[in-house]
């Protein structure tokens, strides 16, 4: 049987909070390697810390947006450079930077580790994850540090309302009532919510909790956002 491809967005912020978080990702590579028997993933990394470290300089200098996105991709790599080492993946394929690449290695392998593809202003993994999505007709995981989204931030406001569904129409209208900035921090960006809603793509929005991955990869009940029609 064909093995079918998910795409999944890993926030940065749940590789490298501020130090690898290696419990999280054993736990992560433990559903991934499991589920792997049915699927294919291809997996994009976020820049989390490192990303927004290189960032905060760059603006302390008074350099611009363009060279701080540069910055913010490098750090991508970084990223999917140690997952891959983390899931002992074969390195001498290196990652791949074009999404031809991407293509030519998942027919190879079952999980595909990759951080920004070619720059585009005004974007971050979470489009380049969605471009993935759209290229591959896949459905599109966002893993984040929250169980979801919410009305509002969760981690400041105590009574933050979790939402379970919601449009891609309403979901781009949220996300684009905040301007672009690089290394911000929503569940997607601006870029990605125009991608799933143009290609209609089925989105999902989970936590930390890898119990609701599985159990999403599984066709069970799991506590998530899904965004669709």
């Amino acid at each position: 049987m064909k093995k079918r491809i998910v795409v999944i967005s890993l926030g940065g912020s749940l590789i490298i909070p501020d130090e690898v978080d290696a419990v999280f990702l054993s736990r992560f590579k433990k559903i991934i390697t499991k589920n792997s028997e049915r699927y294919k993933f291809i997996i994009v990394c976020g820049g989390g810390s490192i990303a927004r470290k290189y960032i905060n300089a760059l603006k302390k200098e008074g350099i611009g947006n363009d060279f701080q996105s540069f910055a913010g991709i490098a750090a991508t790599r970084t990223n999917a450079r140690f997952m891959s080492y983390f899931f002992r993946c074969n390195q001498h394929m290196g990652i791949p930077h074009q999404i031809e690449t991407v293509r030519k290695d998942i027919q190879n392998r079952d999980i595909v580790f990759c951080g920004a593809l070619e720059y585009k202003p005004n974007q971050t993994s979470d489009s380049t994850s969605a471009e993935i999505a759209k290229k591959f007709n896949s459905i599109f995981i966002n893993l984040t540090d929250v169980a979801g989204l919410y009305n509002k931030n969760p981690k400041e406001h105590k009574d933050a309302r979790f939402i379970r569904a919601v449009s891609w129409k309403d979901f781009d209208m949220l996300a684009n009532k905040m301007k672009f900035k690089p290394g911000q921090h929503f569940v997607l960006d601006q870029a990605a919510a125009q991608i799933i809603k143009k290609n209609r793509i089925t989105t999902y929005i989970l936590g930390k909790d890898m119990a609701q991955l599985d159990n999403l990869l599984n066709n069970r009940k799991f506590k998530g956002t899904i965004i669709s029609g």
